[in-house]
């Protein structure tokens, strides 16, 4: 590519989750350098032409007016002589034109009219894609997300839609919250980098800004308890942090008028026994987290996955069904065990020495879909694969080739207990009280964040084999930290590893550890929160789920 009169561009880049204004006002395209095997991003931008006419449209209700002069060049961090240039929409990258006064935006995900490629995607394209999320760890951030049951507390039934939409119009009315939607009905809010989101059955889910530090973060969870609170107590609702409903069969629970939900609801009973339930009756807590380099995104994987059953004990906290003990300390993890094979698990491959962008590309590749989004409808594409997409051959849009909003879109069908996008997903994690909510972030960032507890964590964890992670997968939610492994318990494994998270927190400088102080007791004695609700239940409440709803109400 030509440059003429390089010129820097006074904007801050920031990956993952965060959208950012061009200075100028406008979107443009992105052409993202990959060098050598290694792939990275740096984070200065330059103007130059482009040999590609491509053309935007309005993503999410933001002006971008069509381009076919401008791009911006991203170098590569690591080797620089790489000269392929992948192709990459801004609307993808987090980038946005000017906001127009508009309170509604479009409903996510993004529609298949925000770019329109000129050439089809190739296999770097997407690997590109996973790659453009590498940045320098000054720039590493905390992305938290939690999701809640609402019930009606008179009768302990779930809210309705119609309900959620009234709590969702008074949030955003009374907190200025911009109002998501899908056709004419209200799915969701947004406002700057946060959103709030339904899930199949109606939990309500907040995605947290990309933030600095756990203070941060765990004020941004109890600002936004408190403002669905002051909505929802005048409505006679209330929220519950529990990792699965307690007391409903799936039958009385709502359905959300979310097309994408439709489709995974016909497909679900014939790939497992149960994904219904995963949809309509689980709720979790899960943290983002950014990494320099592909060298650093495969390290903090393999730590992820190894320590994930650690974390689904420590904050284990599903134990009921219908009104019974279900035989389970965290029956939300065991219901990914029979939800879809395809899609779910402890993906040994990233243990494998070719692992890289590139590997799991080719797994994710050869996922069966979901659908496709087009026309503002979504498209059943059920049992075909992006694979095939990319060849040209689904039949439900014969002879169409995907974008990176396909892509996009496809990545977060994807369900292992560590979930790759342009950032990694800690996903093993039961929903619960607000404490536990700031505790799962603290935990991983005290571990992945922190150089020298995130190689003792490899250290530690590096001849463990692919069939003892398996088993512990597999008897945590059953056994939690009493769960033997090898010469004791794995709760002995989960004081070492708490102490690393703990020192690791400690080094970041930012007076963060006493944020796992809801998960020390639990290390502590061995007892999961969810065995103490068991306690409760078999004595106090006297073998009545109900009083569950008001011990873990926020």
């Amino acid at each position: 590519m030509r440059k003429k009169k390089d010129e820097y561009l006074k904007t801050e880049i920031e990956f993952d989750f965060e959208s950012v204004e061009d200075s100028q006002g406008g979107g443009l395209m992105a052409l993202v350098s990959r060098a050598g095997s290694s792939y990275c991003i740096r984070t200065d931008i330059r103007r130059g032409r482009t040999r590609q006419n491509v053309a935007f449209g309005v993503v999410n209700n933001v002006e971008a007016p069509i381009v076919k002069e401008k791009t911006v060049v991203f170098s590569s961090l690591s080797c620089n002589n790489g000269k392929i240039a992948q192709k990459f929409p801004l609307g993808t990258l987090g980038f946005q034109g000017k906001r127009r006064n508009s309170v509604t935006v479009a409903a996510s995900p993004p529609t298949e009219d925000a770019v329109v490629a000129t050439e089809p995607l190739t296999k770097e394209d997407l690997v590109g894609y996973l790659a453009s999320g590498c940045k320098p760890k000054e720039n590493w951030r905390i992305g938290t997300e939690h999701e809640k049951f609402g019930f009606e507390v008179k009768t302990l039934r779930p809210m309705k839609y119609e309900q959620i939409a009234e709590l969702l119009n008074g949030i955003s009315e009374r907190f200025d919250w911009d109002k998501v939607m899908e056709g004419d009905k209200i799915i969701g809010l947004k406002q700057g980098k946060q959103s709030i989101s339904l899930e199949p059955g109606g939990q309500f889910e907040l995605s947290g800004a990309p933030l600095e530090t756990l203070h941060q973060t765990c004020a941004e969870v109890n600002s936004h308890l408190y403002q669905v609170k002051a909505v929802a107590e005048e409505m006679g609702i209330g929220f519950l942090g529990i990792g699965f409903q307690p007391k409903l069969a799936i039958k009385d629970i709502p359905v959300m008028p979310k097309g994408r939900y439709e489709i995974m609801r016909n497909y679900m009973p014939k790939v497992g026994s149960l994904g219904l339930d995963m949809m309509f009756r689980t709720c979790t807590v899960q943290v983002n987290l950014d990494f320099s380099s592909e060298a650093d995104m495969i390290r903090k994987f393999r730590a992820g996955l190894a320590l994930q059953p650690i974390a689904t004990a420590l904050f284990a906290n599903s134990p009921f069904t219908e009104g019974k003990p279900n035989g389970y300390l965290s029956m939300r993890s065991q219901i990914w065990t029979d939800t879809d094979k395809d899609r779910t698990g402890m993906l040994p491959f990233v243990f494998d020495d070719s692992f890289g962008f590139e590997q799991y590309v080719d797994y994710a590749l050869d996922v069966p879909m979901y659908f496709v989004y087009r026309k503002k409808k979504y498209i059943d594409c059920t049992g075909m694969t992006f694979r095939d997409f990319m060849a040209g051959n689904l039949p439900c849009i014969p002879g169409e080739l995907p974008n990176l909003n396909d892509w996009e879109n496809h990545l977060t069908t994807i369900f292992p207990e560590v979930r790759l996008k342009r950032y990694l997903e800690m996903r093993g994690a039961d929903g619960g009280p607000w404490r536990r909510l700031c505790a799962l972030p603290a935990f991983w960032v005290g571990l992945l964040y922190d150089e020298v507890s995130l190689q003792s964590v490899l250290d530690m964890t590096a001849d463990w084999t692919p069939e003892e992670r398996e088993m512990l997968r597999n008897k945590v939610p059953k056994t939690g930290l009493k769960t033997p492994f090898r010469d004791g318990l794995l709760q002995h494994v989960a004081e070492d590893v708490l102490k690393l998270a703990k020192d690791g927190l400690e080094r970041r400088g930012f007076k963060e550890s006493g944020f796992l102080n809801a998960v020390a007791e639990v290390v502590q004695t061995g007892v999961t929160p969810a065995e103490k609700l068991l306690e409760l239940y078999h004595g106090k409440w006297g073998q009545s789920v109900d009083p569950v709803f008001e011990e873990l109400l926020y």
